[in-house]
């Protein structure tokens, strides 16, 4: 079957950094300010929330900084109002990139943006330019394990719309209006949720060499160093 962006090519770039308290939060607020966005403020109705609050407390991050992730995301940040844009642009190679932010200055994002697009050698692109490449999905992804079996019925019977498995984890497809179920039915059979949100996914891949691949990378990089970005996804295969 075929992979997952994220987990195909590149493993998913950062194991060195994320060793560091500090990137470990900033995933946990991408998380949970994700799920926020997707399900609502309430961990209670919903389940990515949920999880992602579980991860948060995890890596010991506090609740004042959980709660400020979840007021952000549903607007409840006094003073302060905060924008979704969606910025597309292709990166070394040729290779299609949508980064999607959360800002409360989109002259400042925007910058940000073009600047990493433009020192590792790719081009930010107008509204529309590589988006048709990619669409919604749900995505929940877990190890490898005895389970597969049961994760994948589980899963199938949840709504999913595909299952990948590669060497080390499956990734779990479906509708965005099918997530929810999916997640709560894969979450029953007791395996670790890994990742579990809803965001965009290629519908058509580029092989690149890996001199190519490792400029994008780090492209990608730079690009999450960036407090306002939410998530990067590209169509690397």
């Amino acid at each position: 079957m075929a992979g997952h962006n994220k987990w195909s090519k590149v493993k998913h770039i950062k194991a060195k950094e994320d060793a560091k308290k500090g990137k470990l939060f900033t995933k946990a607020v991408r998380d949970i300010t994700t799920a926020a966005k997707q399900g609502g403020g309430d961990p209670s109705t919903n389940a990515a929330l949920r999880l992602a609050i579980e991860r948060a407390r995890a890596v010991s991050m506090p609740m004042d900084n959980i709660q400020r992730a979840i007021d952000k995301a549903t607007g409840n940040l006094k003073g302060v109002a905060y924008e979704e844009i969606t910025y597309e642009g292709y990166g070394p190679g040729g290779v299609a990139i949508m980064v999607e932010t959360m800002t409360d200055n989109r002259n400042r994002t925007v910058a940000s943006v073009r600047h990493a697009f433009t020192k590792m050698g790719g081009s930010l692109g107008t509204s529309g330019s590589v988006a048709w490449m990619f669409e919604k999905k749900g995505i929940v992804t877990v190890p490898r394990s005895e389970k597969d079996d049961e994760v994948m019925e589980a899963a199938l019977e949840g709504g999913a719309s595909d299952i990948k498995e590669f060497d080390e984890v499956l990734v779990i497809e479906s509708e965005p209006s099918d997530f929810d179920s999916v997640l709560k039915a894969v979450e029953a059979t007791g395996v670790e949720i890994l990742e579990s949100s809803v965001g965009l996914v290629a519908t058509n891949t580029i092989d690149v060499d890996d001199e190519t691949a490792q400029k994008v990378e780090k492209l990608i990089e730079m690009l999450e160093e960036d407090d306002d970005v939410q998530s990067v996804t590209h169509n690397m295969a």
